[in-house]
């Protein structure tokens, strides 16, 4: 395993331009399917992985019943039964908050999850740094007390083989800042996981750049697409789902959503940053539904994006 301030595992110097792009979802794009249908839709529609977010309406995925200790083998047959691997397991453990109690529960609540993802075979944990202050002695504090609770977690996760990945999420979707809290974090165990539209759509920042700050982290990746949002947002406001995003993830932010490669994202750029760093990791859907019930449904985005996915890397591949 690599150093926080090194070439990642996910990172090789092989030539990954030739190597296909292996594809997973996550499931907050499905939140009302149940298991034995992530696993039936995830080989229909093409997927190699699945990264578990939620299931059937449940984002805890402590609670759920087919994740308790005497039911995770056979989740594991089941997986492999469809061909299909469980790339990691996105919670909403956040390290911004100072109070001690809430980073001892925290912590708490990623040893859980980590037990977890050992026994169904996960790769990584995904967690939050969530919100920062503006500037000043504030914010550098702060950034020290996330990447303390970063090595925390990553020095409890090493035993179990997996990853803990912070996501350009919240105040972090500026690359800059992740780059700035990287530097505070020293256990290998610990990456990135780059939500490739976020920084682009929240911050404008080209993906090249957002690479070369934050590259040498990256061990995962998500993918979704958005059009500029002209006039008023929502009518009714802010939805009950959005409110439920919120309490869960603080700097939750919104985009007008779109089906992969119809939008305004750019791919090619993204590509090209990613093949030229030699990146070998997942390409993960991370479709909004949960939060954004008013889009479109997993059965129309799903094939969708395995199938514009792999046109696009195959024609963006080839030389003119």
């Amino acid at each position: 395993m690599a150093s926080a301030g090194s070439e990642p595992d996910s990172v090789v110097t092989a030539n990954s331009t030739d190597i296909d792009p292996r594809l997973a979802f996550s499931t907050l794009g499905c939140p009302d399917w149940n298991w034995n249908e992530v696993l039936v839709r995830g080989q229909e529609y093409g997927f190699q992985g699945v990264e578990l977010r939620m299931l059937a309406g449940e984002v805890n995925l402590l609670k759920i019943a087919e994740f308790q200790p005497g039911e995770r083998s056979r989740r594991v047959r089941e997986l492999e039964s469809h061909g299909l691997s469980l790339c990691g397991l996105a919670s909403s453990i956040r390290f911004h908050e100072r109070e001690p109690e809430l980073r001892d529960s925290q912590l708490e609540t990623g040893k859980r999850y980590l037990e977890l993802g050992a026994d169904l075979g996960a790769g990584f944990l995904r967690v939050f740094g969530d919100l920062l202050p503006e500037s000043g002695f504030e914010r550098q504090s702060q950034l020290q007390w996330i990447g303390e609770g970063l090595d925390r977690l990553g020095g409890l996760s090493q035993s179990y083989g997996i990853q803990i990945l912070i996501e350009t999420h919240g105040d972090f979707t500026v690359s800059h800042s992740l780059a700035e809290l990287m530097q505070h974090v020293h256990h290998p165990q610990v990456g990135v996981l780059w939500d490739t539209h976020h920084p682009w759509r929240f911050q404008g920042e080209d993906p090249g750049e957002t690479w070369k700050q934050i590259g040498r982290w990256v061990r995962h990746t998500h993918w979704k697409d958005s059009l500029t949002q002209r006039g008023p947002s929502k009518e009714n406001g802010v939805t009950e789902a959005e409110l439920r995003a919120k309490a869960l993830m603080s700097g939750h932010r919104t985009a007008h959503y779109c089906p992969f490669g119809d939008g305004e994202f750019p791919v090619a750029e993204c590509f090209t940053a990613l093949r030229s760093g030699g990146y070998c990791g997942w390409y993960c859907l991370e479709w909004e539904k949960a939060w954004h019930p008013e889009i479109a449904g997993p059965h129309e985005i799903f094939p969708h994006f395995a199938s514009r996915f792999r046109t696009l890397w195959k024609s963006l591949r080839e030389p003119n």
